[in-house]
């Protein structure tokens, strides 16, 4: 994973309105494994019992999203006010499509998915946060979701074990599982839909820079050896097109022996952790500091009959 250290020094940023007394933010630069890679750190205040910590990745589709998105910058405020020190990621993105074409070149798996487990890494030995090692967790929000997911594998293989995972309705997979009747019926009363299969290959295309497919476990971690990997929670938005992927990841966790906990949010649409004023932000964002607070809803990454295989990935594999 390479050697971990900070590069140049944090600068504060302000409190946003409601946690200028309780959240205290600071941004370094690290030495990742594909150059500079810039995260944000939030400190629960002095007073505030320091509970645990998380790795974050943002959403949206691989290629957009930053780290001042609410679905960053309010998801890792609201947790950092309930003592729970986060690295929010700001890993690469990869370019857009050109309508049916992929662009050649630029940022492609698997960049954003090494950079993440490499912010892990230098959260837990690095970052002088106090936060004990057993107790970081690694997590992401839709194609964060994704990257936290396989990091997770990753961090598996190579005997890295987080505390646990949270997945924010992820895109899991590489071909969208079908959609239940249920979940059929409210996809299609959406106006233009919600993630119709054939957008989903051509994001997930588009991440992987081609249309073979994935040649690695790291890239979609949805039907691989899930065997060993951390205690999960998975929360799905209720009328989202990509929350088969999520329903049918936390199955395949569970028949690998994993520790799971899959809830779906009632009444909400896709990236809901983007809309800090719904009620179903409000309690996901509940759920998940609890989640990683309360010892007693967390299991164990349990010993398994496994050999981590030796991979090649991206374009050297090609």
């Amino acid at each position: 994973m390479g050697r971990v250290t900070s590069g140049t020094t944090a600068v504060r940023g302000p409190a946003s309105e409601g946690s200028a007394e309780t959240v205290a933010t600071v941004e370094h630069v690290l030495h990742g494994p594909h150059g500079d890679l810039r995260v944000r750190v939030y400190e629960p205040a002095a007073g505030v019992e320091q509970v645990a910590g998380l790795v974050w990745a943002h959403g949206g589709g691989f290629v957009h999203g930053d780290l001042d998105m609410a679905e960053a910058d309010w998801v890792a405020r609201r947790l950092a006010e309930a003592g729970v020190a986060v690295v929010s990621v700001d890993y690469r993105l990869v370019p857009a499509r050109e309508g049916e074409a992929l662009t050649s070149g630029g940022v492609r798996f698997p960049v954003p998915s090494e950079e993440l487990a490499f912010a892990f890494a230098w959260a837990v030995e690095d970052s002088g946060l106090g936060v004990a090692p057993d107790r970081w967790s690694i997590g992401g929000a839709s194609a964060g979701g994704n990257l936290a997911a396989g990091a997770s594998l990753r961090l598996r293989d190579a005997g890295r074990h987080p505390r646990s995972v949270v997945l924010a309705y992820p895109v899991a997979h590489y071909e969208l599982p079908p959609h239940p009747g249920e979940l059929a019926a409210k996809v299609a009363a959406i106006p233009g839909g919600s993630f119709p299969p054939a957008n989903v290959r051509a994001m997930n295309d588009n991440y992987l820079g081609h249309t073979d497919g994935p040649d690695s476990p790291y890239a979609f971690p949805g039907g691989q050896d899930l065997r060993g990997v951390a205690p999960t929670f998975v929360v799905t938005s209720d009328s989202d097109g990509l929350r088969s992927s999520g329903e049918a990841y936390a199955s395949e966790l569970a028949a690998a022996g994993v520790d799971v906990l899959l809830v779906r949010e009632n009444g909400t649409r896709h990236g809901h952790l983007n809309q800090p004023d719904t009620a179903g932000a409000a309690r996901s964002i509940a759920r998940i500091i609890a989640w990683l607070a309360v010892d007693a809803l967390v299991g164990t990454a349990h010993e398994p009959p496994y050999e981590a295989p030796h991979h090649t990935e991206g374009a050297a594999a090609r």
